[in-house]
């Protein structure tokens, strides 16, 4: 894999090469704590929500929790996590090919993943119009809408990310090759591999998350 190495005219811009060398450190580093920090904020506020099931779950005021029995579709739910779930896997896939050198196969899984999440996605909003109950009708009700939002967030997050990404990757491979370079030479500086990196790890975060809800609202119910 080839490091893009700055010039000489770009680091006198930059100051001192120590200087360069420290801008550096510093957004590679905040490109760690800044993903780690992101994965925390998102698992907060889905375990202020796992709370919530198992509280209103156990308390079961006025037998409130789940009256008449009712749940959301499961086939939509278990279709939801299977893509989310895909999406994942062939994002690690993708990064362990593109260690190994293999740029269209790291570009191909960054596609699908993209198309998997956008499919994830339109799937959950679907399932608003496929629910038997309305917003605030039981606990369970309440802590679904509550997840689904959630959910929303997450794919948009990681969809979007995965798609900077792959935008990025296409300029800087188009630029290469207008400067005469090879059109499908690897061109992923440190700080690019540490972002594809994160947002993999991210793509986990919510495949992790998406089972463990799926378990709660359509499973052990």
């Amino acid at each position: 894999m080839t490091e893009i190495t700055p010039s000489p005219h770009s680091l006198q811009g930059m100051g001192t090469p120590e200087e360069a060398a420290y801008e550096v450190r510093a957004h590679e580093g905040a490109l760690w704590t800044g993903s780690r920090l992101l994965i925390a904020i998102y698992a907060f506020a889905c375990a202020a929500l796992a709370f919530a099931y198992f509280y209103l779950r156990s308390a079961n005021s006025d037998h409130l929790w789940r009256p008449h029995g009712v749940s959301a579709p499961a086939d939509i739910g278990s279709a939801i996590m299977a893509f989310t779930v895909a999406a994942a896997a062939i994002n690690i896939y993708g990064i362990r090919r593109l260690r190994r050198g293999g740029l269209l196969d790291w570009e191909v899984a960054g596609w699908t993943v993209l198309l998997g999440g956008l499919i994830a996605l339109g799937l959950q909003c679907w399932e608003f119009t496929r629910l038997s109950f309305f917003p605030g009708s039981s606990g369970y009700a309440s802590v679904f809408i509550g997840w689904s939002v959630i959910n929303c967030v997450l794919l948009v997050s990681g969809s979007y990310w995965t798609e900077t990404l792959l935008a990025r990757h296409l300029r800087l491979r188009r630029a290469h090759a207008d400067e005469g370079g090879d059109r499908y030479e690897v061109l992923t500086p440190r700080s690019t591999r540490i972002n594809i990196v994160s947002s993999a790890h991210f793509w986990v975060f919510i495949a992790l998350i998406g089972v463990f809800f799926w378990v709660f609202f359509y499973v052990a119910i």
